[in-house]
């Protein structure tokens, strides 16, 4: 099977914005009853291979549903890197989602053992130092496969600068479901 139902209620709430309407919830719900519970979503969209929106939720905070629908709208048309999308445009993007697990706290002496405690391609990222914060997908390690850059990079979105882990800040990880939109040319 291709694509989720989650990928198909993200496209269809980004959808409903340029209808200026709401999509069916109780429907959804009635089909997918685990859509009640709580959960965090990432949504995910590209355009031919190149990033063109990407907002989420780290913590379950409200049921998944509306995790979802929040998410995709947010992403399309509010992710401040970006112009929002427009419909025109929706034919070229794809949408991915993914559902995370509950973050877990990673205790470490130092940047080696850090290494050895994360792993790659399958452990998305929290970094945390005072009121500075930011994550990375799992996702994120196909781009920045090495550790170190991986955490250069994870430093400077958070705002600590290109060498965070000298500053020995919370880190967390936590795993994700993955769900994307399969292409045409697959």
């Amino acid at each position: 099977m291709g694509s989720s139902f989650y990928v198909d209620i993200a496209r269809n709430a980004i959808m409903a914005q340029f209808k200026r309407r709401q999509i069916d919830k109780d429907e959804w719900l009635s089909l997918h009853p685990s859509l009640a519970r709580q959960g965090a979503t990432f949504v995910t969209l590209t355009v031919e291979g190149h990033l063109r929106g990407c907002i989420g939720s780290i913590i379950a905070h409200r049921p998944l549903i509306d995790d979802l629908i929040s998410n995709a709208q947010s992403a399309a048309f509010h992710d401040p890197r970006f112009l929002p999308v427009s419909e025109a445009e929706m034919d070229k993007v794809r949408v991915e989602v993914s559902l995370l697990t509950q973050p877990e706290e990673v205790i470490y002496r130092d940047a080696d053992e850090l290494s050895r405690l994360i792993r790659p391609y399958v452990d998305g990222v929290i970094i945390r130092l005072g009121n500075h914060q930011a994550t990375f997908l799992p996702q994120v390690w196909e781009e920045l496969n090495d550790f170190g850059l991986f955490f250069a990079h994870l430093g400077q979105k958070a705002g600590i600068g290109s060498d965070p882990l000298s500053y020995h800040p919370e880190i967390y990880t936590y795993q994700v479901e993955k769900y994307k939109e399969e292409t045409d040319d697959a």
